[in-house]
């Protein structure tokens, strides 16, 4: 089953900027839209962005919003997360996810995402 791949990330320093991208190379798909989440060692999987596919709705958790921007198009199976502004408490393993259901309650709940991609890691220097 294919699963999700996340490119893009390395070093910033604090207060810089830079872009994790995630490539579907099928066959899972989603017609929901597909998110995005972080973690690090002492903390549990936490939400960042998400994207639908259908209405272009974008959510946001409280600390990354008016800093990261998900971009994504259905067609490329693709998503980015430009992050602006970046913080030392930005720093983290990114996932990409595939949403399972559809958008209202629970934007923020790794259970309704899936074919979660292996990560890529993210660290500000400050």
């Amino acid at each position: 089953q294919g699963r999700l791949a996340e490119s893009g990330g390395g070093l910033v320093q604090a207060g810089g900027s830079h872009v994790v991208s995630c490539t579907n190379s099928g066959p899972a798909f989603s017609p929901y839209g597909m998110g995005w989440f972080r973690q690090t060692p002492e903390k549990e999987r936490e939400f960042v962005a998400a994207m639908a596919w259908g209405s272009g709705n974008t959510y946001y958790a409280d600390n990354v919003k008016g800093r990261f921007t998900i971009s994504g198009v259905t067609v490329t199976r693709m998503t980015s997360l430009q992050m602006n502004n970046l913080k030392s408490e930005d720093t983290a393993t990114y996932y990409c996810a595939l949403r399972n259901r559809a958008w209202g309650d629970g934007v923020q709940n790794p259970p309704d995402y899936y074919s979660w991609g292996q990560g890529i890691q993210v660290t500000v220097s400050s």
